[in-house]
């Protein structure tokens, strides 16, 4: 356990590092997100999102956290190289054998899963979108929406296969800083939705909020910091650049089609088979 206290202690490059290197965690937890999507479909919402929430929070507390204070009670920091992964260095350092190979299987097992739960997510939220006229009506069909996040999918890999060594840290980087953007806005939107009780119906309020207002409060100054820290590190400023360039084309294209969307929902029926 000395390795926890040694080589500098705890953050010894400065708070600035440990918010910079926040974006790429961020990225790491993206998908959470997706319990809420798939409520729409559970026979009871309320019950299933808060039992799944639940154990979201307990597993990233046991896989995520704990595996890495074992890591770095395991190996020491400055020995952890940036082309070899951190766990596979701890496993090698106490004699597990086919280490390598044991985390390669996890990662692709993990990636298959994740192409899965992306591919659902992405087609239900062009459906939902498609439904509130913020997309095109075509993409309400899913078939239709999950053809499209292949097709997106197929140009990620084949950009990495043209430019290996810059097409995963753009990827990593932008999408980590839009999904901080993303949990702010959630943060924001819950805030005022609770505080403004006349925009909300009571009965829909059923969830309550540990903390609040003071958790929520603190989530958007954490959130907030970790922007501003990559606004100003050079590495990562022109990622958090066109994410924000990216949130801009959206609120444009938001504000010139809101007079040409219908006042209900619209009615797909026929589109969707």
């Amino acid at each position: 356990m000395g390795n926890l206290t040694a080589h500098g202690e705890f953050a010894p490059h400065g708070l600035g590092a440990v918010l910079t290197a926040t974006l790429g965690v961020v990225f790491a937890f993206g998908g959470t997100e997706i319990v809420a999507v798939a409520a729409a479909e559970c026979p009871d919402p309320g019950r299933a999102v808060a039992r799944a929430t639940r154990q979201i929070v307990w597993r990233i507390l046991v896989l995520f956290l704990g595996s890495v204070l074992l890591v770095v009670a395991i190996l020491p920091w400055p020995q952890i190289s940036g082309g070899e992964s951190p766990y596979v260095t701890a496993l090698d350092r106490i004699g597990v054998p086919f280490a390598a190979s044991a985390m390669s299987a996890v990662i692709l097992t993990a990636l298959m899963s994740v192409l899965g739960s992306t591919l659902y997510a992405s087609s239900r939220m062009l459906h939902t979108l498609a439904g509130h006229g913020d997309a095109p009506r075509w993409a309400a069909a899913p078939r239709r929406a999950v053809l499209l996040g292949t097709v997106v999918g197929c140009g990620a890999v084949a950009a990495q296969a043209v430019s290996p060594g810059r097409t995963f840290p753009f990827l990593l980087n932008s999408t980590g800083a839009v999904l901080v953007i993303m949990y702010l806005g959630i943060a924001v939107s819950q805030f005022v939705l609770r505080i403004r009780t006349e925009r909300t119906e009571p009965e829909r309020m059923t969830f309550r909020m540990w903390g609040f207002p003071y958790l929520t409060v603190l989530v958007v100054l954490a959130l907030s910091a970790v922007l501003c820290s990559v606004l100003f590190t050079a590495q990562t400023r022109p990622q958090l650049l066109m994410s924000l360039g990216s949130l801009g084309v959206v609120l444009v294209a938001r504000v010139l089609t809101r007079g040409r969307r219908r006042t209900g929902e619209l009615r797909f029926v026929n589109t969707v088979r």
